[in-house]
């Protein structure tokens, strides 16, 4: 149980992160969505490949539903918070980084 905590954190961490940089170009709706769901699933992908471990095990419906509210959640995020990018993407970006390397 800890394990799959641990991979939602990181996963969470990191779609905010890539909806900020989205945000921060000033994408559409679809493109907060692709670059959220790409950082957090390339960096699971990435893990479990480091690790030795199936990538379809990243593919499950609750991972895909936890991440999809989170980007939707980003979405409603006022605009002019972006400019904070620095500062809340490092802290999310560690975040991210801390959880699979624990898992690692």
């Amino acid at each position: 149980m800890t394990w799959s905590v641990l991979h939602i954190i990181g996963m969470i961490a990191y779609a905010i992160s890539g909806a900020f940089v989205a945000l921060q170009a000033n994408y559409s709706f679809i493109g907060i969505f692709v670059l959220g769901l790409t950082t957090s699933y390339g960096g699971s992908i990435i893990r479990n490949v480091v690790l030795d471990i199936p990538v379809s095990d990243i593919w499950e419906r609750q991972s895909l539903l936890v991440v999809l509210v989170t980007l939707t959640t980003i979405l409603f995020v006022k605009r002019n918070w972006i400019h904070h990018w620095n500062r809340w993407g490092y802290f999310f970006d560690s975040i991210g980084l801390a959880s699979f390397a624990i898992q690692g």
